[in-house]
């Protein structure tokens, strides 16, 4: 019973935060980076529709932050909670820290404090959330629309 507690106040947690997340993400205009394709398909399946720019992409990171740089742009970087994913964060930071860029680390920190290492990979994010909406009798996807029309996190 106790994993079912955590497993549903971190899925609430985790709503809600996705929820402002997808909201502030796509208001602003920002771009958000991951590492790679299989992290954009799970953040498009959980509704996120503004600009995705991927990591590996056959460029260096110093070529991938070069196109991230110009006045008012706002990056939100979503990489993996694991040391490669760390040290992609770290040096974006390192890269554009002298740039007109808002670079926000935050969300990145935010998720993974809700994961609380149950996941690593952002590319499982769609099915953690998945899994434990189910566990408690509801699609995921009526708990999304629900955090996207602003009744809140649907509870089951």
């Amino acid at each position: 019973m106790r994993e079912s507690r955590n497993g549903d106040r971190a899925l609430e947690e985790f709503l809600d935060l996705w929820g402002r997340f997808k909201s502030e993400s796509e208001s602003s205009g920002a771009v958000v980076v991951v590492e790679g394709e299989r992290d954009r398909r799970a953040l498009r399946r959980l509704g996120l529709e503004g600009p995705i720019l991927l990591v590996h992409r056959g460029e260096t990171l110093a070529q991938t932050a070069y196109r991230l740089v110009g006045p008012g742009r706002r990056v939100i970087v979503l990489t993996d909670w694991d040391g490669e994913g760390g040290q992609f964060a770290r040096r974006l930071k390192e890269l554009l820290g002298a740039e007109r860029v808002e670079l926000d680390l935050e969300y990145r920190r935010r998720f993974a404090r809700i994961l609380r290492g149950e996941l690593v990979h952002v590319e499982g994010l769609y099915n953690w959330a998945r899994r434990l909406s189910e566990r408690q009798g509801m699609a995921l996807e009526q708990r999304l629309a629900a955090t996207a029309d602003g009744t809140g996190p649907a509870t089951g």
